[in-house]
């Protein structure tokens, strides 16, 4: 006979520091998963988004949370990864953020992450692993789209024993189609101290958000519109 922890529900979880990935860990233990959270260190520019992964995964209650050092500075090509490089910043905090694809991007950061987590999934026995993508209100990041989800989950199937032997590993996207307003209010029904997360691209090394940077006037932008509702 088996036990309840050998037929609980398993999911892995990436797990950032910022609202999005911790709304989505929250929705994960509200389903009644037991919830393992991944955190990459790899070599973003400030170490206080780590910290936040904590305090998150300490407060939302998740299972167990590792964190995996992955130096992506040797690929470079990026304002998170290159402080020779400016995090472009706006003039004002109501400045529309652009739908091109910016500096802030990492080369192929989620398809090497959710790599990880893929393999993470199998080895703990999860058939889901949450990422908090966003289509709707987001700065242009290809590897944020529903038909890279679409197409990562296919490759999920065929690279994996657990896929071609019948059991999927899936994609958990609860945010892919919300607005910032509609993650925010989701954040808040869940409880996560949405105070506590980390969205800014270029924060102090006291976690103080710059409040200019794409990140900063997309959440503050959603802040403001809730606050009005």
């Amino acid at each position: 006979m088996g036990t309840s922890k050998d037929t609980q529900k398993r999911a892995v979880v990436l797990l950032s520091g910022g609202l999005d990935s911790a709304t989505v860990a929250a929705c994960l233990l509200r389903d009644g998963y037991h919830v393992t959270a991944l955190s990459i260190d790899y070599g973003q520019r400030h170490a206080v988004e780590l910290k936040a992964a904590a305090t998150i995964a300490h407060e939302v209650g998740v299972n167990e949370h590792r964190v995996m050092k992955l130096d992506l500075r040797a690929f470079g090509g990026s304002a998170l990864t290159d402080e020779t490089i400016e995090v472009p910043k706006a003039d004002a905090v109501d400045e529309d953020v652009s739908t091109d694809i910016p500096i802030t991007y990492v080369p192929a950061r989620n398809t090497i992450f959710l790599s990880l987590a893929l393999g993470l999934a199998e080895a703990v026995g999860a058939d889901q692993i949450g990422i908090g993508v966003n289509a709707l209100d987001y700065s242009g990041y290809p590897d944020c789209r529903p038909e890279f989800v679409n197409k990562f989950g296919e490759l999920a199937d065929l690279a994996t024993r657990e896929g071609v032997e019948g059991r999927p590993i899936n994609l958990y996207t609860p945010l892919l189609d919300l607005t910032k307003v509609e993650i925010l209010k989701l954040a808040y029904r869940l409880n996560v101290p949405v105070d506590k997360t980390i969205s800014c691209y270029d924060p102090d090394e006291h976690g103080t958000p710059c409040e200019l940077c794409d990140s900063c006037r997309l959440r503050n932008q959603a802040l403001q519109q809730l606050c009005k509702s």
